[in-house]
């Protein structure tokens, strides 16, 4: 008989929210995988819980070497608990892995549901929930975190992200660039814990916001795109669109052609936009190295 995978939801700040069947499954099960095993020592103290089960660590640096030997446990009949610092596994955090290699030899895999990040900053957010989509943490790299959010530029569902706080001004400040100046947001700040903050507002104010400094767990959600008609997008904003797929890797004609499909125009409209804009930028170009050669 196999064994069965439980992912255990943990607080993500106030100690009060952990699941009542979490102390259950930590005095029971066989072995405990934990994100970190000082930080499960503290839980199971605060919850009055002593595990009799084998604990090994399981995190980022060591999750793909250990994980044949927890689904080889399972396999044998083990009841394997994970755990991560906060929140559901497998969200942003180790969990993936295993749930992979449990399912892939059969063995059962269920949860302890408990506190998630994502879903306690988009009820608070004050922003659309009805369709949202989790974007884990932006790439560190300049470069690259631009064209990751190019490639949501046009998401109509709400975003979320999670953001370390010494990088949180330049993400914003990327958002600002990608999303526009306008797009509502807001930044979550230790949820649940006793320095909880919220802060909303356009993407434009909160970049400076985070500037003067932000510390703590930080969620991200940004308003979705807006659904706008032909009437509503003018020549600028369809030269934008055009510019942001072309930067996220698209050729030109692609572009042009989808966000002509986005917007219900005439291909031929967004082509013209384009080609008045580079002709724009020619002249102003030429006019520049006429007013320097003349004041030479």
């Amino acid at each position: 008989m196999t064994g069965t995978l439980v992912l255990a939801g943990t607080p993500i700040g106030e100690i009060a929210d952990a699941p009542p069947r979490l102390a259950t499954e930590l005095a029971a099960a066989d072995v405990i995988a934990a994100e970190d095993t000082r930080r499960l020592r503290r839980l199971t103290q605060a919850l009055d819980v002593i595990p009799t089960g084998r604990v090994v660590s399981y995190f980022e640096g060591n999750e793909a070497a250990r994980t044949p030997e927890l689904a080889d446990a399972l396999a044998g009949g083990a009841r394997v608990l994970l755990v991560t610092d906060a929140g559901m596994p497998s969200v942003s955090d180790p969990g993936y892995r295993l749930v992979a290699a449990a399912v892939e030899r059969g063995i059962k895999v269920t949860a302890v549901p408990g506190p998630s990040a994502v879903l306690t900053a988009l009820a608070v957010s004050g922003l659309p929930v009805d369709r949202f989509c989790f974007e884990g943490f932006p790439p560190r790299k300049a470069g690259e975190r631009l064209s990751r959010l190019r490639e949501v530029a046009d998401e109509r569902r709400t975003l979320v992200y999670f953001e370390a706080p010494h990088r949180l001004d330049d993400t914003l400040a990327a958002m600002a660039e990608v999303f526009g100046a306008d797009r509502r947001a807001a930044v979550c700040r230790e949820l649940t814990k006793t320095y909880e903050e919220v802060k909303r507002g356009p993407l434009g104010e909160l970049a400076p916001w985070a500037a003067e400094g932000v510390r703590g767990e930080i969620t991200i959600v940004v308003e979705g795109a807006a659904e706008t008609g032909p009437q509503d997008l003018g020549p600028e904003e369809l030269v934008r669109r055009v510019r942001i797929r072309e930067e996220a890797g698209e050729r030109r004609k692609e572009a042009i052609a989808a966000v002509a499909a986005d917007a219900g125009l005439p291909k031929r409209e967004v082509f013209d936009a384009v080609v008045a804009a580079k002709n724009a930028a020619r002249t102003e170009s030429s006019n520049g190295r006429t007013d320097s050669s003349v004041g030479k």
